[in-house]
């Protein structure tokens, strides 16, 4: 039997009646005898039923609590897009009004880009509308699929023709394209839309763009094929206002190949390819990953489903996210909290019980992969043909970079190019005597399949080049880091990968603290008081690949902060230093964790 809840009293009503015996003391000593002693402080209550809703539909109601909840009940995000298409592409930005411009059209990918010529200090001193261009950054929605011929060129011809030849590649395996303006929108989406793309839900408190691994269908070693299973919910749920207002965004990734390509760690909710000893090939399911100021790593909830039920389960889970999902405050709003705050037992009897009707089978966790998942270099597919990786340098490019490697692929029979979630590219379905002759022409655009290994193994986000919330530049510094160190460091062969991942700022949107160096940019204070860039590191993160067991975050050398002049030095030295102190086969990461801090500065 439970036992009902205490009808609480209100903090007011509390303070009245110690406030009404306190008076009646002091009009009647009598009353309180010198004698008696007072009755010791007591603490406040923190009993739940005194604690603020945090915005749980299911608990709370759907009263919004903060600003942004205000804005997407006032309207769905969804509906800005025939305002864009008809109102404001012809009345110019300056007529777009505020709760559209900064809210709702990000549901469409855009997102205002940074005034040029603004440091760091200006993201304290000045709004997010005054640090605002009148030009958008466009995320377009790829969801892992593969770029035909007619798509890629499509791709370049909006970046050339509309975002000044910017073109780069998102560690969750987007486009983005920078420069837009509100006028060119109708004419981006026609293009985007004849060849079978579009930009739903590429930002906002939605479903974000699925990564996928770039070699579904292809890979010789496929566990299951997830195409069809991302291919359902795209037709079925993307773009509906059913999962279009949920507390944050929602990132979901899948695979079946087993060298776990996705970042299945770090996102929502993951579809991991295993063999079900009776039920045969389906997937892992993993819940709550996510970095930011508060990282935390997805945990599997220990069911396992097949192919064919696996849209169905996406749909439950996002609707539980949906329904008990935190939104009073933004930087709780995440899955990863939910999962912290439940633990991944109650989550799962929830998605069982009241979303799904029935119970999910136990299943296997995935097994160890014994391959790279950034697919660099050559590789066999499942058909007899080849597919090729190549290593972008920190995944920028350009729409004519973009529209020659449609050529390139074009020459080498391919109508199958895709994004990786390391910012990388493949190109597909190459018959083996067609290799070199496309290798050759890669190289010749700067795109490499055998890259050395800081050009291989180096993420970088957008920075303060474009990003509002950026304090210091990322991909100009972490391209001229790569060509630096490999040639410095042209004399020595490292054991293993040694990742290195640059952010402009604590988001980690190029995912800082699973690598093995991240760096965060961060402004900090001279000696003689002036503010500066410079970046906190970040040691001996990781997530499960051929090199390493189990996923884990970097710590932080304390008091640390390299300068952007002095960044390549401290990677040289610290690579030095590392092949001077490992034991015998000890990874990086390894080395990192067990190192005194001397020796990591």
């Amino acid at each position: 039997m439970t036992a009902s809840k205490p009808s609480p009293r209100s903090r007011k009503d509390a303070a009245a009646t110690a406030k009404a015996s306190t008076d009646q003391a002091a009009a009647d000593p009598a009353q309180s005898p010198a004698t008696t002693p007072a009755p010791p402080a007591r603490k406040p209550s923190l009993k739940k039923a005194n604690k603020r809703p945090e915005g749980q539909w299911a608990v709370d109601g759907q009263e919004p609590l903060n600003a942004n909840e205000v804005v997407k009940a006032a309207d769905d995000g969804l509906h800005v897009r025939p305002r864009i298409i008809d109102i404001y592409s012809k009345t110019g930005f300056d007529s777009i009004p505020e709760d559209d411009l900064q809210t709702r059209f990000r549901w469409w990918g855009l997102y205002t880009q940074r005034k040029p010529g603004l440091d760091g200090t200006a993201n304290a001193t000045m709004s997010d509308t005054e640090r605002s261009d009148k030009y958008f950054l466009q995320r377009i929605r790829i969801d892992g699929m593969p770029l035909s011929i007619q798509r890629l060129r499509v791709l370049a011809s909006i970046s050339t023709d509309f975002g000044r030849d910017t073109a780069d590649i998102t560690d969750r395996q987007n486009l983005q394209v920078h420069w837009i303006d509100v006028a060119d929108l109708p004419e981006i989406s026609r293009r985007l839309e004849s060849v079978g793309l579009n930009t739903v839900h590429t930002a906002g408190d939605a479903p974000r763009a699925f990564t996928a691994s770039p070699v579904a269908g292809v890979s010789a070693n496929e566990i299951v094929d997830p195409t069809p299973v991302i291919a359902e919910i795209r037709e079925k749920w993307i773009g509906t206002e059913e999962v279009s207002n949920l507390p944050r965004k929602f990132k979901t990734c899948f695979t079946g190949d087993p060298s776990l390509d996705v970042a299945h760690e770090l996102n929502d909710i993951s579809f991991v390819g295993v063999r079900h000893p009776e039920l045969g090939p389906g997937f892992d399911i993993w819940a709550g990953g996510g970095l930011s100021a508060n990282p935390h790593l997805a945990e599997r909830l220990g069911a396992f489903v097949t192919a064919d039920e696996a849209a169905d389960v996406w749909h439950a889970m996002i609707l539980v996210f949906r329904d008990y999902g935190f939104r009073r405050l933004r930087n709780k709003a995440r899955m990863k909290f939910l999962v912290e705050a439940w633990g991944v037992e109650k989550l799962r009897d929830v998605l069982e019980r009241e979303y799904l009707g029935h119970k999910l089978a136990d299943g296997p966790a995935p097994e160890a992969p014994t391959e790279p998942g950034d697919h660099i270099g050559v590789h066999d597919q499942k058909n007899g043909r080849k597919y090729v990786g190549f290593a972008p340098t920190v995944g920028r490019l350009s729409g004519t970079i973009l529209a020659k490697v449609a050529d390139a692929a074009e020459k080498a029979g391919s109508d199958d190019v895709r994004f990786t979630p390391y910012q990388k590219l493949l190109v597909l379905d190459v018959e083996p005597d067609r290799v070199d002759q496309l290798v050759a022409d890669m190289e010749e655009l700067g795109l490499t399949a055998h890259p050395k290994p800081f050009r291989r193994n180096t993420m970088a986000c957008t920075g303060i080049e474009f990003c509002k919330q950026a304090f210091t530049e990322t991909k100009a510094p972490a391209a001229r880091m790569v060509d630096d160190l490999d040639t410095r460091l042209a004399d020595v062969t490292l054991p293993g990968p040694i990742t290195l991942n640059m952010n402009g700022c604590p988001h980690s949107c190029a995912r800082i603290q699973v690598a093995d160096i991240g760096l965060k940019g961060q402004l900090t204070r001279t000696p003689e008081g002036e503010t500066q860039q410079t970046y906190q590191v970040h040691l001996g993160g990781g997530l499960v690949s051929s090199n390493r067991d189990d996923p884990g975050l970097g710590r932080t050398v304390r008091g640390l902060k390299v300068t952007p002049d002095d960044l390549t030095d401290y990677v040289e030295r610290l690579t030095r230093r590392f092949l001077e102190q490992r034991a015998d086969d000890e990874s990086f990461a390894q080395w990192a964790h067990r190192a005194e801090e001397d020796s990591l500065r």
